[in-house]
C-alpha cells in the first residue's frame, strides 16, 4: 500500500482548514452521530450550505449540479477529517446517501427539484430503512406501499413503521424504503422513495436513549401518500438503489481516524493529571502498558483507513474492507473510552452537570454511547458473520429448519 499526499492535496486542507475556522458554528461538545438540539439547527443548515457553496461538499457530483469531477478524490476525506479535527459539526442527516440515490437513479425532474435543496440545505435529509423487526437483516422490512391509480396521478400508500432514525425529529424529507411486492423474494420486492415528511400521515416520535439525548426516533407511516412521481429508480429495484448509495458512504471513514487519535490525545492528558496507587498514572507500568496498547491500536486503525482509500483510488475494493474497519473502530472507540472512565476512580461516576466531572462528564456520555457505534450500521456480529462468508468463503452458518 502506497497513499502519499500531494502538493496540491494539502494546499486544498489548508484550504478547509481556514474556511472551517472562519465559517464553523462552534465546537460539538458530544462524541458520535448526535441529533443537535433545536436552537442549533438554522447554524447548521446555514454552514452546511457554505460548505455546499465554497465546493467543500458534493465534489464529486456532476458538474451541472456544482461538483467538481476532476478534483482529487480524496479530497471529501479531507473535508471529513479537518471537520472532525476542529471538533465541530459534520452535515446532519442522509443528504449524502440521497444525493448518491438521485444522481445515479433519479430522474431529471427529481434531480432538478431535490439536488438544490441538499445543497441550500432547504431540505435535511433522514434514512428510513430500520424497522424494528429489520435491522442488520434489512430486506426483512414489512412497511408497505400500495399502487393506487395510473400515470400522473398515481400514488403510493404507506404503511408502516421505521426505528432507530437519527435527526428524524429535524428532516424535511426522507429517503424510505417499502415492501411494494410482498410476494416477491425480499431482497426483489422493494422500492425506494423520496417522502416528503410534512406529508399527512407521518408521526415522528424521538427515542430518550441511555445517554440522555434524542439522536434516534421511531416514524410510524400511517396512509402517507407518496406521489409515484417520488419512486427512486425502478418499482421493485430499492435494494439495487439503497445498496449502491451505501456503497457511495466513504468519506466518513477517514474522520473515524481523526476521532480515535483526539480521543487517545484525550487519555493521555487524562493519564497526566491522575492517579493510580498512589502516583501519577503515567508513572504505572500496567497503565502505560494499556495505554500503548491502545495506541498502538490506533495506528492499526489509521493504516486500515489509508488501505481502504488506496483500494478505493486504484478500483480495488473488497466488499468486506468497510465492515472490517467498522468493527474495529467501533470496538477501538469503546475501549479507549472505557479505558479512561476507568482512570478516574470513582469519579467516573459523576455526570455532566456535577461539579467535579471530568470534562463535564464527556467520558461518560462518550461511554455510554459508544455500544451504538457497535449497533449501527449493522451489529458486529452479524458482520463478523459477512465477513467469515463473504470475505473468508466460510461455509454458510446451518439454517433452523
Amino acid at each position: 500500500m502506497r497513499l502519499e499526499s500531494t502538493p496540491e492535496l494539502e494546499a486544498f486542507r489548508r484550504k478547509v482548514r481556514a474556511f472551517i475556522a472562519e465559517h464553523a458554528p462552534g465546537i460539538k461538545t458530544r462524541t458520535g452521530v448526535r441529533a443537535p438540539e433545536p436552537e442549533l439547527m438554522p447554524a447548521i443548515r446555514e454552514w452546511t450550505a457554505k460548505l455546499y457553496e465554497a465546493g467543500f461538499l458534493g465534489i464529486d457530483w456532476p458538474a451541472e449540479y456544482g461538483g467538481r469531477p476532476d478534483a482529487h478524490p480524496l479530497e471529501p476525506s479531507v473535508v471529513a477529517e479537518e471537520i472532525a479535527r476542529a471538533h465541530t459539526w459534520q452535515p446532519i442527516g442522509a443528504a449524502s446517501l440521497a444525493s448518491a440515490a438521485l444522481l445515479e437513479f433519479g430522474t431529471d425532474a427529481q434531480r432538478a427539484r431535490f439536488l438544490p435543496r441538499i445543497r441550500s440545505c432547504g431540505d435535511v435529509w433522514c434514512q428510513l430503512f430500520s424497522e424494528p423487526e429489520a435491522g442488520s437483516d434489512l430486506a426483512a422490512l414489512r412497511t408497505r406501499a400500495v399502487r393506487e391509480g395510473e400515470g400522473d396521478d398515481a400514488v403510493f400508500v404507506v404503511d408502516g413503521q421505521k426505528v432507530w432514525t437519527t435527526n428524524g425529529q429535524h428532516a424535511d424529507m426522507g429517503y424510505l424504503l417499502a415492501r411494494t411486492d410482498r410476494e416477491a423474494p425480499k431482497h426483489k420486492g422493494i422500492t425506494a422513495f423520496a417522502l416528503d415528511l410534512r406529508s399527512p400521515g407521518v408521526d415522528i416520535r424521538p427515542l430518550r436513549e441511555i445517554t440522555g439525548t434524542t439522536d434516534f426516533n421511531e416514524v410510524f407511516l400511517d396512509g402517507v401518500r407518496i406521489p409515484a412521481a417520488n419512486v427512486i429508480g425502478r418499482v421493485n429495484d430499492g435494494w439495487s438503489v439503497a445498496m449502491s448509495s451505501l456503497g457511495h458512504e466513504r468519506s466518513g471513514v477517514a474522520a473515524r481516524g481523526v476521532e480515535l487519535v483526539a480521543v487517545l490525545d484525550d487519555l493521555l492528558r487524562l493519564a497526566a493529571r491522575t492517579s493510580v496507587n498512589g502516583g501519577p498514572a503515567l508513572d504505572d507500568s500496567a497503565t502505560r502498558q494499556a495505554i500503548g496498547e491502545l495506541a498502538t491500536r490506533v495506528q492499526v486503525n489509521a493504516a486500515l483507513i489509508g488501505l481502504a482509500q488506496s483500494r478505493m483510488l486504484h478500483d480495488t475494493e473488497a466488499p468486506v474492507d468497510s465492515l472490517l474497519g467498522k468493527i474495529f473502530f467501533s470496538e477501538l472507540n469503546h475501549d479507549l473510552v472505557d479505558f479512561g472512565l476507568g482512570l478516574q476512580g470513582t469519579d467516573g461516576l459523576l455526570v455532566e452537570g456535577d461539579e467535579d466531572a471530568v470534562a463535564d462528564g464527556w467520558w461518560q456520555d462518550a461511554h455510554l454511547y459508544s455500544r451504538a457505534y457497535t449497533i449501527a450500521g449493522g451489529a458486529n456480529e452479524v458482520l463478523r458473520t459477512q465477513v467469515a462468508e463473504r470475505g473468508l468463503g466460510m461455509p454458510r452458518e446451518p439454517r433452523p429448519r
